[in-house]
């Protein structure tokens, strides 16, 4: 039993920001990856960053230098900090994670529920 819970969308104007929080709970032995994507309506999902192999970070074009994602080890949570957010911005938000389970031997990938962030003024 291995959930992710996203928190900290809403509405926010334009060049606002906001922060996203994930939460990775159950019997949780190491996560070998995690990040966010999103998906805006009639859209694919795409990456918006993530952590990667070897503790680096990659984002999506469109978001970098306004995005950085960050985590708590200790906590099992990774976040996003969004600035100067726009219009195209708006999407739902959701947290990625593949999970090694105690006394598994490989990850699987986990979902969170998504988060809606909309970027209006």
């Amino acid at each position: 039993q291995v959930q992710l819970v996203e928190s900290g969308g809403g509405l926010v104007q334009p060049g606002g920001s906001l922060r996203l929080s994930c939460a990775a709970s159950g019997s949780i032995l190491r996560i070998n990856r995690m990040g966010w994507y999103r998906q805006a309506p009639g859209k694919e999902r795409e990456l918006v960053a993530s952590f990667v192999s070897g503790g680096g970070t990659t984002y999506a074009d469109s978001v970098r230098g306004r995005f950085t994602i960050s985590g708590d080890n200790a906590k099992k949570m990774v976040y996003l900090e969004m600035n100067s957010l726009n219009p195209e911005d708006t999407a739902v938000y959701y947290c990625n994670a593949e999970i090694t389970r105690i006394g598994g031997f490989v990850g699987h990938d986990y979902w969170g529920q998504g988060t809606q962030v909309t970027v209006s003024s």
